[in-house]
């Protein structure tokens, strides 16, 4: 740490530009105190100046003479015109790859009063129910919406993405279960990426991913939990109903990942025997944004509501009796439960659902309906245009995607389709998936069909291409949705506008006040950091698009990547954990990885001191550790001599030590290196 500071055009600058320059400085229009108010609050905490807070508070051991090696400062306007530049060398193709990602429309009422307004984006997690009431409304609608499209009757307010949402409702079925069996099944149909955090997740807490044809497999297999996807990766529409029966036969639990604007069409999971339903709300609204972040979903029946990781918003009454919301399932909390804790899950993505939220009200269920029977009818004239022109679509009942055979020519037909600036998923050298989205436009279609060499008309398949869904009337949704008026009540912009003003209205953030809390959500963004958000050229990209046409974003990890290693002094830094939480577990399961790879397999137990970030045990947890905790004095400091005694006492066990630092008393460790 040091207290240096660079002028942009080189060190120690001086005279009257310099001066002018320093004044109009983005720290001093972000944070914009005076030198009076700097000078009251040094003396409300008893320091002489900036330097002397800084002596006081931070340690010298830990401290650094020489500044960092990084660029120099650049004003708002010179970042901003960098960071288009970056922008520029994205291409923003039509991306019909699918596997959970869908471009979407996101109403202009919604993006400019939810997602650019400050009384939303810098506002603390809603922990403080009393200055929280919008937000929890909003998270309420949220919960309602995900309950009665996945047919189950509780879901929490977001998770972090679906993987991670997949991989809760494993735990969550592996505790509420009664099977001996350490198995859980996946279908070979679930999207890879989910897949791929399912397997990371598991492999520390001992359960074995079997990945098969849930459909003729599962019949055969023990299992505690199964994984199906609905629709599948590949778009095929399956009755889960003999899925479901097979893994209740054998006392396990079933996890269906679906899709929300589908679930407007299709029979709900829950009605089908589905014990957990996840998935993501990305294509509610929220760009892609080349992956996220994306606010997740996790539905359950009400039998395991005290298995439910993340937060869940309930209503309440006040101490005067008025109707009151707040966060529910407190006895849960990871400060509280701790090493008891059973997800490290945290804040959880507020902002986007309260977007994917106001998407659902906006529309209601007839707006939503619409936009997936519109959908839905492309894809069945995309399909059978290729049928026409002799195209094999293997895919025989579908929402959205398809998935057809050309043998030995994927990578012809794709190039043939980048050239349209269309992207289409590859799945093999004779295999191709196509995904639509309400975005698609019969131009679009007739791209598609250009780039397998075929010709057709929509107008004219429109009129000849049946009107039922492309699947059985078994699967053909019946029951209603959203009923509740708050999804009938703001469908123009006028009373969207005034509802979300009214909403934020019960709520404090940064546009209103200080909020003197924890720094782990995004109040402290500025404006000119949020402006990039927008830009089509970063919000509009599939995360799975070609490598060259997202070299902007590649230059911007790049860059950010170097500055985090020069900042922290590591080797390297991933830029892939999602939460603060998430990055928690992956440097413990490195930790594991490290210890198990030098044959170590017994060092199980990580350290962490009671003044630790409630997330930080549930973490360990999750990496397959043991939690020993060691105490602290009453200002938060790591107690040395109750450290030596766990060391005495698991020496050979001990894996890892975690501190949060500083610590959640706001205390930098003085023996940090002690330590």
């Amino acid at each position: 740490m040091s207290n240096d500071r660079h002028d942009r055009d080189g060190a120690g600058a001086s005279g009257r530009l310099a001066e002018l320059e320093d004044r109009a400085a983005f720290e001093q229009r972000h944070i914009g105190p005076s030198d009076t108010d700097r000078a009251t609050m040094l003396a409300a905490v008893g320091a002489a100046s900036l330097d002397d807070l800084i002596d006081q508070a931070v340690p010298a051991s830990i401290r650094i003479d020489a500044p960092l090696a990084l660029p120099g400062p650049r004003t708002e306007v010179e970042a901003l015109a960098d960071l288009a530049r970056i922008a520029g060398r994205n291409q923003v193709f039509t991306s019909l790859i699918g596997m959970g990602y869908s471009a979407t429309h996101t109403p202009a009422v919604v993006a400019r009063n939810v997602l650019e307004n400050p009384a939303w984006y810098t506002a603390y997690t809603p922990y403080q129910p009393e200055i929280s009431q919008g937000r929890l409304e909003a998270l309420l609608n949220y919960q309602t919406m995900v309950c009665d499209l996945a047919g189950m009757s509780l879901a929490n307010a977001s998770m972090l993405d679906e993987g991670t949402a997949a991989a809760e409702a494993m735990t969550l079925v592996r505790r509420v279960g009664k099977s001996s069996s350490s198995v859980f099944f996946v279908d070979t149909d679930v999207h890879p990426q989910t897949l791929a955090v399912v397997r990371t997740r598991a492999e520390p807490l001992g359960i074995e991913v079997v990945v098969g044809d849930a459909w003729s497999e599962l019949a055969g297999t023990e299992c505690f939990g199964a994984l199906v996807q609905y629709p599948g990766s590949s778009g095929q529409v399956r009755d889960l109903r003999s899925v479901v029966d097979a893994v209740h036969a054998g006392g396990g639990h079933t996890v269906v990942a679906a899709d929300l604007l589908a679930l407007t069409l299709l029979t709900p999971p829950g009605e089908l025997g589905a014990d957990v339903v996840v998935g993501n709300t990305q294509r509610f609204g929220v760009p892609m944004g080349y992956g996220g972040p994306h606010a997740g979903f996790l539905a359950t029946r009400e039998d395991f509501r005290r298995s439910l990781p993340g937060r869940l918003v309930g209503l309440s009454r006040d101490a005067a009796g008025r109707p009151a919301l707040r966060l529910a399932l407190q006895t849960r909390e990871q400060h509280i439960r701790r090493e008891k804790a059973t997800s490290n899950i945290c804040t959880a993505q507020v902002l986007l659902a309260v977007m994917a939220s106001m998407y659902a009200v906006y529309h209601g269920p007839d707006g939503l309906r619409r936009i997936a029977r519109r959908t839905h009818r492309l894809t069945a004239i995309l399909a059978e245009g290729l049928r026409r022109g002799g195209v094999e679509v293997t895919t025989s009942e579908f929402f959205d995607t398809i998935t057809v055979r050309v043998p030995g020519r994927a990578d012809a037909v794709c190039a043939a389709a980048r050239e349209r600036r269309l992207n289409l998923r590859r799945v093999d050298a004779d295999t191709l998936g196509i995904a639509f989205d309400e975005t698609t436009t019969r131009d679009v279609v007739a791209d598609v069909w250009a780039s397998f060499g075929v010709t057709g008309s929509v107008d004219e398949l429109d009129a000849s291409v049946g009107d039922g869904p492309q699947w059985g009337a078994a699967l053909a949704r019946t029951s209603g949705f959203l009923t509740h008026p708050v999804f009938h009540s703001y469908h123009s912009e006028t009373e969207m506008l005034r509802y979300l003003r009214r909403l934020a209205d019960r709520d404090v953030a940064l546009d209103r006040a200080m909020i003197p809390l924890g720094s782990c959500t995004m109040k402290l963004n500025a404006t000119a950091e949020m402006l990039p958000v927008t830009w089509p050229e970063f919000g509009a990209l599939h995360p799975f698009a070609p490598a060259d046409q997202a070299e902007g974003y590649r230059q911007m990890i790049d860059e950010l990547e170097a500055a985090l290693v020069e900042i922290t002094g590591y080797d390297a830094v991933s830029m892939q954990p999602n939460a603060g939480s998430q990055g928690e577990l992956a440097g413990l399961l490195a930790i594991r990885g490290y210890h198990l790879a030098r044959g170590d397999a017994e060092r199980d137990v990580c350290l962490i001191p009671a003044s630790a970030h409630g997330t930080n045990a549930a973490s360990a947890v999750m990496a397959g550790m043991r939690v020993v905790v060691v105490a602290c004095d009453d200002d938060g400091n790591v107690d040395l001599d109750d450290l030596a005694r766990c060391l005495e006492a698991h020496g050979p066990q001990v894996s890892a030590l975690m501190v949060t630092y500083p610590s959640t008393h706001g205390v930098f460790e003085a023996a940090i290196t002690e330590i």
